[in-house]
């Protein structure tokens, strides 16, 4: 289970599609759903910060989520079967630009299918800030990134502008 390197904004390869995964328990899906986990614990060790990770972010292109909130979880072809009428709006990062934060819009709660690991077919249902990084990385799934997202064109900041407003805000 080797450290990937992840792919960065301007790599074309992650506006591309994935494929769904046929079977789930062939080798090269082990072998990436382990590599998305190391990738993600690096990751997090190194920059203090992470919750989940496509596989399209280290070259793989198939349908293939790696989760760590506080216990890892693989969700293979993830499907958005439901999203509510309610919004949220929220600066989304991500492993492939992690200096860059973009404003987007999201569903504030959504109900996602999908496989695990085994074969067996599972539904999660989520809200808030969980939603939003499900929809983040099914996005990275269909090509599309935060940046495609973005609500307007001055929905971008560095990652220090925005911790640097919230703790004044914070402090207010």
């Amino acid at each position: 289970m080797p450290v990937k390197e992840i792919l960065q904004l301007g790599n074309p390869e992650l506006w591309l599609p994935s494929s769904a995964v046929e079977d789930v328990r062939s080798s090269s899906v082990v072998t990436t759903i382990s590599d998305l986990g190391a990738t993600l614990s690096d990751f997090r060790a190194r920059f203090g910060f992470g919750r989940a990770i496509a596989a399209p972010q280290i070259g793989v292109r198939s349908r293939i989520i790696f989760m760590n909130l506080g216990s890892p979880l693989a969700l293979i072809n993830p499907t958005i079967t439901s999203r509510s009428i309610e919004m949220m709006e929220l600066w989304d990062d991500c492993f492939s630009f992690p200096n860059l934060m973009v404003r987007v819009r999201r569903n504030a709660q959504i109900v996602v299918e999908y496989m695990d690991e085994h074969g067996a077919e599972k539904i999660l249902e989520v809200r808030g800030d969980v939603s939003e990084l499900l929809q983040h990385e099914i996005d990275h799934l269909d090509g599309i990134l935060a940046t495609d997202r973005a609500i307007d064109l001055k929905a971008f900041a560095t990652r220090v502008e925005v911790e640097r407003t919230r703790s004044r805000t914070a402090l207010n």
